[in-house]
């Protein structure tokens, strides 16, 4: 088999699994043996959970950056190029380096299947073994016990926060999705969990294996001023930090794993005050400056939307909220729209050009149910934007959420 070019790969990578998603770990196992890429040479932070994922993997990087460190990092999904999922020393992989880690693995495979997730989380960790590094951070993409990335034992393990979605794969409740997430927690090492109430599941299993528990709230905490923030655990403090678009929140997670390995990589005030201003995560609450205000965010389950609302109620608007809209079939819609409708004048609505859209008529009934009839459907979240932006007026606030795609759409028809 002869493939040249990246976009050759995905779509054969996309076609070698019956399925998008088969969460086990046995496959994966067998593979990265047969690459040669357990353990890892250097210490290794996962991060997983509901929500702030991404910019708890960023926070992380940026900070390690900022001290010199050499980085490997795996993050998921993508906005706009497959690439931007895997970063050596904060750059992403070329398309070329990418194949050929596909090439290897597919020498390697033989006939076990793999999904498009688990061939790249295996083709990361054939990359960072090949370089020297000094810390690799590694995003969970769904749930934690049964993820590929939980094929590597982490030297800390973060759960950011604990929410409903995924109820397919991880179940109904906040208890079955935290017993899930607290899969990636290993014996003996540290186990981070950044939300204020975690489930019950997701402590007892820390106890149960005997990871160290560390819990936002109880063993570490922050706090916001006007122009700058703290935080501090048992025995260390930090004043006097800057902010950045990020939730503190997942911030505050960030230095407790800082801390945690502080012994392996020392870092520095002023190192981690560099790392937070340099962070930088598009599509997160990401607010365009103008005449007509607008807000990116990806957003996709009412947790998240919720934070969302907060955000977008604190930020002076003087005309309408405008809404670009729509989600994936397997999300919470129905919460997700309830949650923030109140914020919201006038919905522009479409589904998305993925194999997980909703559909059109599937839209139309959710906001039906909803009671929310200031909504006007399109085919496409092109043309829902290219109508919302043509009638906004200075003054107005445009928000685009409910999905990495649904951003990545108006990104691609704005040219980005």
């Amino acid at each position: 088999m002869h493939l040249s070019t990246l976009s050759e790969w995905l779509s054969w990578i996309e076609n070698i699994h019956s399925t998008e998603i088969d969460l086990s770990l046995d496959r994966v196992k067998l593979v990265a043996d047969r690459l040669n890429v357990l353990p890892p040479n250097c210490p290794v932070i996962t991060v997983g959970g509901t929500n702030g994922k991404g910019s708890t993997v960023f926070g992380l990087e940026a900070i390690y950056r900022a001290a010199h460190y050499r980085t490997g990092v795996f993050t998921s999904p993508y906005l706009l190029k497959y690439n931007e999922q895997v970063r050596i020393n904060g750059q992403e992989i070329d398309d070329q380096i990418l194949c050929k880690a596909f090439a290897k693995i597919e020498e390697v495979r033989g006939e076990i299947p793999l999904t498009p997730f688990e061939f790249c989380t295996l083709a990361s960790l054939s990359l960072f073994q090949s370089q020297v590094l000094d810390v690799l951070i590694l995003e969970v993409g769904l749930g934690g016990r049964l993820d590929a990335v939980n094929v590597i034992n982490a030297n800390v393990a973060i759960v950011t926060s604990i929410g409903i979605d995924h109820v397919a794969w991880l179940g109904s409740s906040r208890e079955q999705i935290a017993y899930e997430k607290a899969g990636i927690f290993r014996s003996g090492q540290p186990a981070i969990c950044g939300d204020f109430d975690p489930p019950t599941t997701l402590i007892e299993t820390a106890k149960k294996i005997g990871a160290p528990f560390y819990c936002q709230g109880r063993d570490f905490h922050y706090h916001a001023s006007v122009s700058n923030w703290s935080w501090s655990d048992h025995i260390t403090q930090y004043k006097d930090l800057p902010f950045n678009s990020l939730a503190i929140q997942n911030m505050s997670v960030v230095l407790m794993a800082v801390t945690l390995l502080q012994n392996y990589l020392p870092i520095t005030q002023k190192e981690i005050e560099k790392g937070l201003k340099n962070v930088n995560l598009p599509g997160r609450i990401q607010i365009i400056p103008g005449p007509v205000m607008k807000i990116f965010d990806v957003s996709h389950n009412p947790a998240a939307i919720t934070w969302l609302k907060e955000k977008i109620n604190s930020i002076p608007c003087s005309g309408k909220k405008y809404a670009v809209f729509s989600m994936l079939s397997d999300k919470d819609m129905m919460s997700s729209v309830l949650s923030i409708k109140d914020s919201i004048d006038i919905w522009h609505v479409a589904p998305l050009q993925t194999k997980r859209t909703t559909t059109e008529e599937v839209l139309k009934k959710s906001f039906q149910e909803t009671k929310v009839d200031n909504v006007i459907f399109y085919h496409t979240i092109a043309a829902a934007y290219n109508h919302a932006i043509k009638i906004t007026k200075p003054g107005d606030c445009l928000i685009v959420f409910g999905s990495f795609h649904t951003v990545a759409e108006v990104w691609k028809w704005m040219g980005h």
